[in-house]
Parts: C-alpha cells; sequence; structure tokens
C-alpha cells in the first residue's frame, strides 16, 4: 500500500501538536486537522449500493484544504481553464524573484508581512524597468505565483511571474519586446532589492536586518516560455502544488516517537533531473512541511498591470490588437462535457450503476481518528472507498 501524509499526521499528528502547542499558527493546525480527516468518517459521506449484485461502496468527502496532497488536481484544471480568457497572441516570458537567505527565518516568522513584500516589490521593479523605452516603454502584465519550498522541502520563498513579451503604450498600441529577450535580469535585481527595502523601513522590523543585505546583489531570472498557451502550462503546477506530493512518499520506520521514527522521500535535482531520496525524522518532516503552508487567507496568486481585474478593458483591447491565438493544444482546450456534470458511478463488479443509499454525517472529532474496532482508516480507503469526489 503507497504511503500517505494522512497517515503519518494520523499517527504522529497529536504528539507533534503536544510537543509544539506553544509554536504552531492557526493556520498550520487547521490543514493538519484538514489533511487527517480527509476522505475519511469524519467529514460525512455518501453509501453506494448495487441493485444487481449487492456490492455496497463508501465515498467519504474530501477536505478541500489548499494544503491537501489529495484535493488539488481537479483545481488546478479549474484554473488552466480560466486562464484561457487572459491570454494574448505574443512570446511570454518567465520572470522569478528569490528571497536572499539572510531574510528567510525573519520571513518565516511574519509570512504575511514578507509574503506581501515579496510580491509588490517584485512587480514594482519589473513594471519600472518595463516603462523604459529600451525596454519594452509601456505597461506590462504579469500574473504571479508564490512558491516557498524546494524538491527537497528547504524553505526557499519566491516569486514566479508570467508576462507577455510587450507592453501597453499611453495610446493604447501594442509595444512588442524582443522574442529572446525582455527585462535585463542585472538592472530587475537593484530595483527588486531597492523597492523590497523601501517598503520595509516602514516596519520595526527593519532594525533587525543586518545592513550587508542591502548591498549583496539579489537573484531575479528572466528567460522565454514559448508562447502563451505553453506558459500558462508551465505556471499551472504551481498554482495548487503543495510542498510534497504522496506519491513522492517512499517509506516510513516507525521507532515509537516522532523523534526517532524516520520517513524517507524522493525528489528529484533540477539541475541534473536525477532522483534522490532523503531520509528525516518524522519531527524533522513535520516541521518542514508545515513552514510551507501559507496564512489563513493569504492569496498566492496575484496579477498586475493590464492582468488586474481593474485593468481587464485594456486587456481586451489587447486580444483584439493582437488576433486570435493559434489552436489551442490539448492540456489547455475547453472540456466538450458541461461543467458540473459528475460521471456516472458503475459498479466495480458488474459494471451496474450505483444509487444512492443513505448519506453519512459529518463526525465532530477533536482527538485523533481512531474509531473503535476499525482498521487503519487510510487504508481500508484503497479497497472501499470511491476516488470520485
Amino acid at each position: 500500500m503507497a504511503l500517505e501524509l494522512a497517515e503519518i499526521f494520523r499517527a504522529y499528528g497529536a504528539a507533534y501538536r503536544q510537543k509544539y502547542a506553544d509554536k504552531l499558527l492557526p493556520s498550520q493546525r487547521q490543514a493538519m486537522r484538514a489533511i487527517e480527516q480527509c476522505r475519511t468518517e469524519a467529514l460525512g459521506g455518501q453509501v453506494f449500493g448495487c441493485a444487481e449484485c449487492g456490492e455496497v461502496r463508501y465515498s467519504y468527502h474530501s477536505c478541500r484544504n489548499r494544503h491537501c496532497p489529495k484535493c488539488q488536481h481537479q483545481q488546478t484544471q479549474a484554473w488552466l481553464e480560466t486562464q484561457l480568457g487572459l491570454l494574448l497572441n505574443a512570446p511570454y516570458f518567465m520572470l522569478t524573484f528569490t528571497l536572499p537567505a539572510e531574510l528567510r527565518l525573519l520571513a518565516s516568522r511574519n509570512q504575511r508581512l514578507f509574503y506581501g513584500l515579496l510580491f509588490r516589490a517584485s512587480a514594482e521593479a519589473a513594471q519600472k524597468l518595463a516603462l523604459d523605452p529600451r525596454y519594452v516603454g509601456g505597461q506590462i502584465g504579469l500574473v504571479g505565483v508564490l512558491h516557498t519550498w524546494t524538491r527537497d522541502l528547504d524553505y526557499h520563498p519566491h516569486v514566479h511571474y508570467l508576462a507577455p513579451g510587450g507592453g501597453l503604450s499611453a495610446r493604447g498600441a501594442w509595444l512588442a519586446a524582443n522574442n529572446h529577450f525582455f527585462l535585463p535580469v542585472r538592472a530587475l535585481s537593484k530595483l527588486f532589492r531597492a523597492a523590497f527595502q523601501a517598503a520595509l523601513k516602514k516596519h520595526p522590523l527593519y532594525a533587525h536586518i543586518p545592513p550587508t543585505v542591502w548591498q549583496k546583489d539579489w537573484v531575479a531570472h528572466c528567460k522565454p516560455v514559448g508562447d502563451g498557451q505553453a506558459a500558462f502550462k508551465y505556471l499551472a503546477p504551481y498554482i495548487h502544488r503543495v510542498a510534497i506530493s504522496n506519491r513522492r512518499l517512499l517509506s516510513l520506520a516507525p521507532r515509537g516517537s516522532i523523534e526517532t521514527s524516520q520517513l524517507t522521500f524522493q525528489y528529484r535535482v533540477s539541475d541534473t533531473g536525477q532522483l534522490k531520496q532523503r531520509t528525516l525524522s518524522v519531527e524533522a518532516f513535520i516541521q518542514r512541511f508545515l513552514q510551507h503552508i501559507l496564512p489563513q487567507g493569504f492569496v498566492k496568486v496575484r496579477y498586475f498591470g493590464f492582468f488586474a481585474s481593474t485593468q481587464r478593458n485594456k486587456l481586451d483591447a489587447l486580444q483584439q490588437q493582437l488576433g486570435p491565438l493559434p489552436s489551442q493544444e490539448p492540456g489547455l482546450q475547453t472540456p466538450a462535457q458541461p461543467k458540473n456534470v459528475p460521471a456516472p458511478l458503475l459498479c466495480p463488479q458488474c459494471g451496474a450503476p450505483l444509487r444512492l443509499q443513505r448519506k453519512l454525517q459529518p463526525r465532530v472529532c477533536r482527538s485523533p481518528l481512531v474509531y473503535p474496532g476499525s482498521v487503519d482508516l487510510s487504508r481500508q480507503a484503497k479497497s472501499l472507498w470511491l476516488s470520485f469526489l
């Protein structure tokens, strides 16, 4: 049976919460509880039966928490479909802005402040540089998403932006950038650093920043990523991806406590593409996962320039200027089936339609998810639960 994050939380979450009761944020507690309860009796569900062979199937509700590995694929596809209305017939670029290592400890303790500044300072830097007629000479559009982890779960806050290669002049005309060059990264890095420093000076935390941070080079990247369809397909996994997926969890070695039990997961090295494994104590693993839980209500996808909601009239005019898009790639096509129409449920034994027999009400469960006389529910689910929810 494949290992799941929910199993780890159900087995060790209570001990972790007890040990770090005074350090856990409300958003972290909520995410842990949601993942533990996802697709279990705690959230309620339905019971389906087959009139032909008597087969009975249970379907428990999903938690829909944005940090749950089980609940994100459909949301990613829905986001992709929405972006179809934003596409421009132009080459696209990926801009990446990274928070320096010296600021990451403060950022982990003041997430809402630093993540907000990361968005504002980076967008301001890109927009200011784009106004220079040597590069674009007009207003650009940015679609940005916050990402806080590396593939081996280190804390590494950065923002990815997608931007069409061009901008809008003061007269409303499209100003195309070079297909292979958009904005110079050295100048972008300096403007990013200056904008972040100016904003942080207004906060008392500024006094705790070492002066050397404002003297070093900050990391900013810019690279072409193809047309708009390819660009959004590239960015989409970042939108609803969680810090680690269940398929990357390899093994759990229980040894009695969160400090001594060990978990092994795999990751792919960015530079070489090589698969590697990493083994951590369960305690360290949970700590690494939880540091990527976003503050409650924090918006991790943001739109700037002519992509902003208040500027959509400009976007509409640009779409008319630049003409229709090339034929859509398969991954971005709008489904032919109407939305919100569920597929018919068929019995896995005989193929006859399954009929709803009764609904299961959610259980109020404040303690770890252990039910009298039951086996491990996450394993039981693999044989009894339906996966369509």
